[in-house]
């Protein structure tokens, strides 16, 4: 795949800001909530709504043209540490646009502050409060980039182990699945990657687990049986230093006997359907994952 000249523009822009200095979590929060400052316009056919779920803060990003019964649970990215509402309305709002269907955007606590498992607590209240407001299961989607992807990851797999109704399906978008950081893609991508460090991913992983073991398959689903899963879709740069951690996952998911859709795109970076509408491969995506939801979920 031929990259788009905005795509090798933004990829070099986007290498010179995030990986040319080393930032704290605090000033990494700080630089999200400036970014997020200057891109966050609410096109006409787009309306938002702001929830409290249970003390959670929550955004509904809801299409004119949605069908209200059907709905995609999306967790943003951000180590755990960083990221929410504001820093993920420029990849929401377009993938709402192109897939026709209604996004709610939580946001769930984040470490240091809140270390595992208080994101995986919210997940499960944001997931069941979306049945107790009477949403089916067959009509709800849980997505997430990043973190995010691990996050959707570690609450379909704690429904599972609750024995509670499934959602419809799962996507991830350069999810983070290995929190050991023993995937070689980690050495060999270092160059190659635009946007994330190892040694600030080792940061974040620390500020998440505390004192758990890495290898908990609810902090890295990476080591989980995923017997029972949903289907599930994957998508993730060719060019990522995560990008070992989206192929394992398939393997592991497919060696279980899920419905395993793995993307590897050519030349891309981390997560970069975060750019939105900057870039045209990032509307391909959102369009990549409207045909997995209706090809794979009962939203046919």
């Amino acid at each position: 795949m031929k990259l788009s000249l905005r795509s090798r523009l933004w990829r070099k822009l986007l290498h010179t800001f995030f990986k040319g200095q080393r930032l704290t979590i605090a000033e990494n929060r700080a630089r999200s909530a400036k970014m997020a400052s200057f891109s966050n316009r609410i096109p006409k056919d787009i309306h938002t709504t702001r929830v409290d779920i249970d003390g959670i803060p929550a955004e509904w990003i809801t299409p004119v043209s949605a069908q209200s019964e059907n709905v995609v649970l999306h967790f943003h990215g951000g180590g755990y540490v960083v990221g929410g509402i504001a820093s993920h309305l420029m990849m929401c709002i377009p993938m709402a646009q192109t897939v026709k269907i209604k996004i709610l955007l939580p946001e769930y606590r984040l470490a240091p502050e809140h270390p595992f498992p208080a994101a995986v607590d919210d997940a499960l209240r944001i997931y069941r409060w979306l049945l107790a407001q009477g949403y089916k299961a067959g009509n709800i989607i849980v997505c997430g980039d990043s973190a995010g992807g691990g996050l959707s990851l570690a609450l379909v797999l704690s429904l599972i182990a609750a024995g509670q109704e499934l959602p419809a399906a799962v996507v991830c978008m350069s999810p983070w699945t290995d929190l050991t950081m023993k995937g070689q893609s980690q050495i060999t991508n270092a160059k190659s990657e635009a946007v994330l460090r190892t040694d600030v991913l080792r940061e974040w992983a620390s500020a998440y687990i505390g004192k758990e073991n890495p290898m908990n398959p609810i902090i890295s689903p990476v080591f989980a049986d995923f017997h029972g899963f949903p289907p599930l879709l994957i998508q993730v740069g060719s060019d990522e230093i995560l990008l070992d951690d989206a192929r394992a996952l398939a393997e592991k998911a497919k060696a279980d006997g899920v419905d395993v859709t793995l993307k590897v795109w050519d030349g891309m970076w981390h997560v970069w359907q975060a750019l939105g509408d900057l870039i045209p491969e990032s509307r391909k995506a959102f369009n990549e994952i409207k045909g997995f939801v209706l090809t794979h979920t009962s939203l046919r």
